[in-house]
C-alpha cells in the first residue's frame, strides 16, 4: 500500500547519475552499520527492506563484504538510485534492487533462507496491521538462526519520550490516522509471535531504538 506521508517524512534530494539522497540516512548510517556489524552475521545472504535511496546498503556492503546484499524498494526511482549508488561505489556484493512491498503477504516465498534482514525507519510509516504482516513475513524469510535488525523511532511503554517525537507522531497521524509510532512492547509481542527470539533492545542516537531478534533454530 502506498500511503500519503507528511513532508517531514522521507525527503529525497536528487544527485547526479540517477542517485537520490536522504539526509537522515547519511546521519544515521554510521551507527546503523556499527550495529549490524556487531550483532549480525559476517557472511551469507542479507536482505534490506525499504532500502530508500540506497545509502545504507552501500555502507553495509562496504563494511560487511562477505554478505551478499539484496536491496528492495517499491518505487522505481528509488530502485534506480540504489543501483546507481552501488555502481558509483563499485560494490559488487550488492545485487540489483528488486520491487518488494514488505507489508503485503507472501513476499517471504521469494526471499527464503536469509541470514540477515535489516529494516530501518519504516514501522512508524505503516499501520499496525501492515506491521504485523511485515514481521510475520520476516519470520518466514529468515533462515534458522538468522538475524533481524529493526531500527527506528518507537514509543516506550506507550509514551513518546521527546518533544520532537511528539510532533512527528502527531504529523503522521494527522496525515493518516492508521500510521504512527509503534510501542516497544507491541513490537516485542509481534516478534515473539513469529518465531523470533528478542536478543537485545538498544538505545540508538536521536532517540531511536534497535531491536535485535533471531529466528529460532
Amino acid at each position: 500500500m502506498t500511503r500519503k506521508l507528511p513532508p517531514s517524512a522521507r525527503r529525497f534530494e536528487p544527485m547526479t547519475g540517477g542517485r537520490l539522497r536522504l539526509p537522515a540516512a547519511d546521519r544515521n548510517a554510521g551507527p546503523i552499520t556499527d550495529l549490524v556489524a556487531e550483532h549480525g552475521p559476517a557472511r551469507g545472504l542479507a536482505l534490506e527492506l525499504a532500502s530508500g535511496a540506497g545509502q545504507h546498503v552501500c555502507h553495509l556492503a562496504r563494511r560487511l563484504p562477505d554478505l551478499s546484499w539484496q536491496p528492495s524498494e517499491i518505487a522505481a526511482d528509488r530502485r534506480q538510485s540504489i543501483d546507481a549508488h552501488a555502481a558509483h561505489e563499485g560494490l559488487t556484493n550488492i545485487r540489483r534492487a528488486v520491487h518488494l512491498n514488505a507489508t503485503v503477504p507472501g513476499w517471504a516465498r521469494e526471499h527464503r533462507n536469509q541470514d540477515l534482514i535489516v529494516l530501518v525507519n519504516l514501522l512508524h510509516l505503516v499501520s499496525r496491521q501492515e506491521a504485523d504482516i511485515l514481521i510475520e513475513e520476516v519470520g518466514r524469510a529468515l533462515a534458522p538462526g538468522g538475524t533481524f535488525v529493526l531500527y527506528g523511532p518507537f514509543r516506550r511503554n506507550g509514551i513518546l519520550t521527546s518533544p520532537g517525537d511528539e510532533r512527528f507522531d502527531a504529523d503522521l497521524r494527522a496525515t493518516d490516522p492508521e500510521i504512527g509510532y509503534k510501542d516497544d512492547h507491541d513490537v516485542t509481542d509481534m516478534l515473539h509471535a513469529n518465531w523470533l527470539n528478542l536478543d537485545h533492545v538498544i538505545e540508538m542516537p536521536a532517540n531511536n531504538l534497535a531491536f535485535i531478534a533471531r529466528r529460532a533454530r
